[in-house]
């Protein structure tokens, strides 16, 4: 088995020590670090996050391959400087103002990274307005926006709002998620996206960047 497949297998069984030895050894064998980076870690992410959204892999699991996932881009980024590895894109995402919860959020920050998008975490209670100053100071090019309480939903038009008021509306990707929210409630905010999940948000992030 090739060393990137075994760091693919590593990140998909979230074994951070094993990612932390195969990364050091890809690099000894004079491959790319691009490509231990898209082909290693980032192909096994991809498996993760497949899995989970087919119900096979579970939020523990995931958490613990992120981790891997993190710690193997700790150590090859060094090597990344010179090789022109300029991530996909740029996205701010957080859980909007009155609500607290992050679990959604942390996941969908973490299936981003999977795919190549930097992500920028802004928390959670966000205000509309943090939204779009960090989407314009950051140049960011996508708004991701998380509630789970069907009283906070209302912030997300709020953030579609700031986004036209600000004159930035045409420049950014506003995607919405969360268990009260619906593709219904997304079209009636003026939003771009609605996923029902983390992996498959990460999925069409991708294709909005990759598109640009």
């Amino acid at each position: 088995m090739s060393t990137l497949n075994e760091l693919s297998q590593a990140i998909q069984k979230g074994r951070t020590k094993l990612v932390q030895e195969l990364v050091p050894r890809a690099l000894e064998e004079g491959l790319a670090p691009r490509a231990i980076l898209e082909d290693g870690l980032l192909a096994g992410m991809g498996i993760v996050g497949e899995q989970f959204k087919a119900g096979t892999m579970f939020v523990p699991q995931v958490l613990m391959a992120a981790k891997a996932m993190n710690a193997g881009t700790a150590l090859l980024k060094p090597h990344l400087t010179g090789d022109h590895a300029a991530p996909l894109g740029r996205a701010c995402l957080g859980t909007v103002k009155g609500d607290l919860h992050d679990i959604g959020k942390n996941l969908v920050r973490m299936m981003f990274e999977g795919q190549g998008i930097e992500v920028i975490d802004l928390g959670v209670d966000v205000a509309p307005e943090t939204f779009i100053r960090t989407a314009m100071e950051q140049n960011c090019s996508i708004i991701a926006c998380s509630s789970l309480l069907t009283t906070s939903m209302p912030a997300m038009g709020e953030v579609v709002e700031a986004a036209k008021a600000a004159g930035i509306r045409d420049q950014v990707k506003i995607m919405v998620g969360g268990a009260p929210v619906t593709q219904r409630f997304c079209e009636d905010i003026g939003a771009d996206a609605y996923t029902a999940d983390a992996a498959t948000a990460a999925t069409v992030a991708a294709q909005y960047l990759s598109a640009q």
